[in-house]
């Protein structure tokens, strides 16, 4: 095992994607919510 983090297993790719994801959906929803309520 000369990668300790996993990164280039495809399921820490899926892991590490999803991940982003989650957070760009809560960081554009938290956006929205805040930009609408004017």
């Amino acid at each position: 095992m000369d990668d300790p983090t996993g990164l280039s297993s495809p399921l820490g790719q899926v892991a590490i994607i999803a991940g982003l994801v989650a957070a760009l959906v809560v960081g554009i929803r938290a956006w929205w919510y805040h930009h609408r309520k004017r």
